[in-house]
């Protein structure tokens, strides 16, 4: 059960620290028209909200089932517990950083941009690195504890 735990945990947060990596890298929002960015923004939510919800929810999981299981391994039960401290980090941040704003942008239009629309997108940019920091987090130190400390029998 371990192993599947371990696996499963992995992938989860190579999925979600990969996505945003990958964001990150390549969409610089500076650069975006002011309609380019909404109609973008706009894409990227309502493509990847509830499926990256969905996998930061199950990472937070995994990881806190995997640190409960290796209890008695106290290093990677806490080097666990911290990756999924970070996630919940990445989930706060979401709620009430990220998802407030983004409700905002999908009601803009070409036509109705605010005039403050730059200081929303610097904004969400912020918090987006932020999170995928603590994501990468999550990622590294789930992959420390699989490297280095074997399974649980």
């Amino acid at each position: 059960m371990n192993s599947i735990i371990r696996f499963l945990s992995i992938i989860v947060a190579a999925l979600l620290a990969g996505t945003s990596f990958g964001l990150w890298v390549g969409f610089n929002p500076n650069k975006f028209s002011p309609t380019a960015y909404v109609e973008f923004q706009q894409n990227l939510v309502t493509s990847l909200n509830s499926l990256m919800i969905s996998l930061v929810i199950l990472g937070t999981l995994l990881t806190l089932i995997d640190s409960f299981l290796n209890r008695k391994q106290k290093t990677a039960s806490i080097l666990l517990f911290f990756a999924a401290a970070s996630f919940v980090s990445c989930i706060l941040i979401s709620r009430f950083g990220n998802s407030p704003i983004q409700s905002q942008m999908l009601t803009w239009t070409s036509s109705t941009i605010p005039q403050d629309w730059t200081d929303l997108r610097d904004r969400w940019w912020f918090l987006h690195k932020i999170r995928t920091i603590n994501e990468l987090i999550s990622l590294v130190l789930i992959s420390w504890v699989i490297q280095f400390k074997p399974v649980t029998k």
